[in-house]
């Protein structure tokens, strides 16, 4: 069983490509050692993806390509 972060404090960072009116966006909660707490920005009470950090870096690294 894995344990899923108290993500009540979180603090949300937007991706620095998202348009100005708020499209399309994705955030990340920073300092969570070992994962990455992502979601979208325009359902901040939605449901969140908690990616193990290791997978997130691939995927980030994957798109500067």
């Amino acid at each position: 069983m894995r344990h899923t972060p108290e993500l009540n404090s979180a603090h949300w960072r937007r991706s620095s490509y998202s348009n100005a009116n708020g499209g399309a966006c994705v955030e990340i909660a920073e300092d969570f050692p070992g994962v990455v707490p992502v979601r979208d920005s325009k359902n901040p009470q939605g449901p969140v993806l908690v990616v193990p950090a290791a997978i997130w870096d691939t995927f980030v690294n994957s798109l500067k390509v």
